[in-house]
């Protein structure tokens, strides 16, 4: 049961169809024919070697040759072929009987117009027989004619006449043919296209929507799964939400609490730092600041992507003199850098229009994470450069260091989490940035589009 309400059976459907609709199509041809053509049909079919043959021997057998008698003879076969036409041309080439002759010939027939004559009917249309009357060929000539189309079988004759009719007949069946097979595979192509647009579809939560199952079928098989597989993503959605969740929870409860043991250790090395100690202890005592603050700046990393991911990082956009702002970055940046001995390079030229629409914070913040990425990664160069670049599409500021190139491994981690804060507030305030990056440095471009 379920094998009949599929594609393939209808498939095969159409195809037996196809096979015996040509069959069915002679059938009812010839049935037309036949109630057409049915008293031709029934009637005997003419060979001209018969009727020849017959017109020779009737031609012989005349005994009295008087035109009663061959105007007789002519009638009688009239009788037989409606559509014959016959005459009689005497010795002298007098014409002398005629029946039902149509054609314009002369009275008097000269040697010369019987060869014509005999030349031009023989093997033609009409077809012509000429026969010699009784045992005496003074006695003239008798001539049978008959268009050859009487001799063709009654089916023929009827094809002839009917042909326009059968031929349309043949075409109309054709046609339906092709209008099911059409139709079939039009209904295959909308469900498909349906089950398409389905998949492109997408709901409030970004997944695709279900689609109606309205058959049976393969198609409907498939649709099926679709909607099985939509009903699955969307559990698979809601429990990664619900995971997503707890980690941002779990992440800003462990930031929160890693906070307070971090400020403790924090106040004991700054009071270790006051004692009286060896240069190795006032050594390890630096050492273990620097890793404080490197921790104490990947836990607020950690906090504000977890933040941003969950879309509640603060977001306030406002108008600001971008050019005036970048200086005043580097001026909190400068000692920094200076302390480690960098070779400090800034060429910071106004725009054509210093003031950018986007959230100072923000901004400070990308800043801050690709100067410290600067200060742990490419320390080696012992470099950082601050320059502007405008051109006919965009203004940027462009951040410079002669370090290994982010390929390579840095000592320092916690670099990936940064730069993926960079990202997202970039995007987020409608800027653009790029990253070229070599073993003999690396060049951020922060832009603005005109």
């Amino acid at each position: 049961m379920k094998f009949f309400r599929s594609l393939l059976a209808k498939y095969m459907l159409i195809i037996f169809l196809a096979i015996s609709i040509v069959q069915l199509s002679y059938f009812a041809i010839a049935a037309f024919m036949f109630g057409i053509g049915k008293t031709d049909i029934s009637s005997e079919v003419l060979r001209e070697s018969e009727v020849e043959e017959k017109w020779h021997a009737e031609a012989k057998s005349i005994k009295n040759i008087t035109e009663e008698t061959i105007t007789q003879h002519f009638e009688d076969w009239q009788k037989q072929y409606p559509k014959a036409s016959m005459f009689w041309v005497s010795e002298d080439g007098t014409l002398l009987t005629k029946v039902n002759v149509e054609e314009q010939i002369p009275s008097k027939w000269t040697p010369a117009y019987t060869t014509k004559f005999i030349k031009e009917r023989y093997g033609g249309d009409p077809f012509t027989v000429i026969a010699f009357l009784g045992d005496d060929e003074s006695n003239g000539f008798i001539v049978f004619e008959m268009p050859k189309e009487l001799f063709n079988p009654p089916l023929i004759n009827v094809y002839e006449q009917y042909g326009a009719i059968i031929l349309f007949g043949v075409i109309a069946i054709i046609l339906f043919f092709i209008v099911v097979s059409f139709l079939f595979f039009r209904g295959i192509r909308k469900r498909l296209l349906h089950l398409q647009e389905a998949m492109e579809i997408r709901d409030v939560d970004g997944l695709p929507i279900e689609t109606k199952v309205k058959k049976k079928d393969e198609i409907g098989q498939l649709e099926q799964s679709f909607n099985r597989m939509v009903c699955e993503l969307r559990e698979s959605k809601n429990r990664e939400q619900q995971e997503e969740q707890l980690r941002r929870e779990l992440i800003a409860n462990l930031s929160h609490d890693l906070r307070t043991p971090l400020t403790k250790i924090r106040a004991q090395s700054y009071s270790l730092s006051k004692e009286e100690l060896s240069e190795e202890a006032q050594q390890a005592i630096k050492a273990m600041e620097i890793s404080i603050v490197n921790i104490d700046a990947l836990i607020e990393n950690l906090m504000s992507y977890t933040l941003l991911m969950a879309s509640k990082y603060k977001f306030e956009q406002k108008e600001i003199n971008v050019i005036r702002f970048v200086r005043e970055q580097m001026t909190t940046w400068y000692p920094v850098f200076e302390k480690e001995g960098f070779e400090i390079d800034i060429e910071v030229h106004p725009f054509e229009k210093n003031e950018w629409q986007v959230d100072p914070i923000w901004l400070g913040r990308i800043f801050d994470n690709l100067f410290q990425n600067v200060l742990r990664h490419a320390n080696s160069g012992k470099y950082i450069g601050v320059e502007t670049e405008s051109t006919e599409h965009y203004d940027a500021f462009i951040i410079k260091d002669r370090g290994n190139g982010m390929k390579n491994e840095s000592d320092a981690k916690g670099a990936g989490i940064g730069l993926s804060i960079v990202d997202i507030m970039v995007e987020g305030m409608d800027l653009d940035w790029d990253i070229e990056s070599s073993e003999s440095g690396t060049k951020i471009k922060i832009k603005h589009y005109k």
